[in-house]
């Protein structure tokens, strides 16, 4: 039984096998625990798998950095490693005339963001492009696209575990204490909470998602009042059992109050396409798509697709976004808390790693890499 570790990371999501791929070989005794039975079947099995440009986030935020700078070293890490992708690219339309200063804002965001490659559609050329979409102008990301979100993280995983990490599923993490020169760390292996084993860390890297709060409250020593509130927005999707009618990705303008980027299409690399994610605030975890909310998917999509056919709409699936902000808050950013936050030298915790978090992973990744090199000093 292992006794000792370097560094331990807890949660083996995408976000959690990217820290652990550039971490590993930097640390020779690596421990990567998940709860459930096998890896990425949380949020990072539940999402569009859609490879985001960086447009819509405020200037300066992490999500806008780290999306920008994730993309290209995604695009990067898939041509070296041979992970399914598409630089499909998404067109964001305008229906009715109030929307285009949107899109105009859109623009303005992107290039501050460091998105400078946004093209205009007018109306003819999006007839020409996208013969069943409805709109009077839009705006393509060219660089937008979709990848195979499972075969990038066994691709991360493998990399880790060539360098030594291990990673152990079934093992929910229940207590966190510090200690002389790191943590002692509490694992569960079975539904009783009960400790069935322990170890020392020298360093642990909270990337628990969904859980991320749940275990940042069990950390002896650490400021309750500095773990953020989750919120849980529920996201449904419906497939679209008739062949493709489009060829680039078709979001709306989004909504005005930050909680999702409106009911759009999307296309999976077999060129299915799907519908949505909407947002849905819940109380408690629930991944089951209710029929009856295909009123408002088919209500929502003719708004920029007339020609949806109902009864080709079924429900697919369902994701639940951890986020920071209620349903009337404002924006919030990512949260990547250090000592400097916590004072809990070595514990690392990110909190509301929702979208654009797959895009983001490897960024993050750099981005984690930075924040324990200056712990050091």
């Amino acid at each position: 039984m292992i006794d000792k570790v370097d560094i331990t990371i807890i949660g083996a999501g995408v976000i959690g096998l990217a820290i652990a791929r550039t971490l590993a070989p930097r640390y020779s005794n690596m421990l990567i625990l998940e709860q459930a039975d096998i890896p990425g079947s949380g949020i990072s099995s539940r999402n569009s798998e859609v490879i985001h440009a960086g447009i819509y986030y405020p200037s300066g935020s992490l999500k806008a950095r780290l999306c920008v700078r994730g993309k290209e070293l995604l695009y990067d890490y898939c041509q070296h490693h041979a992970i399914e992708h598409k630089k499909i690219g998404k067109l964001i339309v305008a229906r009715h005339s109030k929307d285009i200063s949107t899109l105009q804002k859109l623009e303005s965001q992107a290039i501050q963001n460091g998105v400078n490659d946004l093209q205009w559609w007018d109306e003819k050329k999006l007839q020409s492009e996208e013969p069943h979409v409805k709109a009077q102008l839009a705006l393509l990301s060219p660089s937008t696209g979709i990848i195979d979100s499972h075969a990038l993280m066994l691709s991360l995983l493998g990399e880790a575990e060539s360098h030594g990490a291990q990673l152990v599923c079934r093992s929910k993490v229940i207590q966190i204490s510090p200690e002389q020169s790191g943590f002692r760390v509490s694992v569960a292996n079975d539904d009783t909470d009960n400790s069935a084993f322990h170890f020392h860390s020298k360093i642990v890297i909270n990337a628990a998602g969904l859980g991320a709060q749940t275990l940042a409250s069990n950390i002896e020593g650490l400021d309750k009042q500095l773990v953020p509130p989750l919120h849980l927005c529920k996201g449904n999707y419906f497939s679209y059992t008739a062949p493709s009618p489009f060829r680039h990705l078709i979001y709306p303008v989004p909504e005005a109050n930050t909680k999702g980027l409106g009911i759009h299409a999307t296309l999976d690399l077999g060129g299915q396409v799907r519908f949505g994610p909407d947002t849905e605030y819940i109380d408690k975890e629930d991944y089951q798509v209710n029929p009856e909310q295909v009123v408002r998917f088919q209500s929502a999509i003719r708004h920029y697709f007339p020609a949806l056919e109902n009864d080709k709409l079924i429900p697919d699936y369902a994701g639940i976004r951890p986020k920071l902000q209620g349903p009337n808050d404002p924006f919030e950013d990512f949260k990547i808390q250090s000592s400097k936050q916590h004072g809990l030298k070595g514990l690392i915790q990110l909190f509301g790693i929702e979208s654009p978090g797959l895009t983001s992973s490897l960024a993050i990744a750099e981005e984690v890499v930075r924040t324990l090199e200056q712990e050091k000093h």
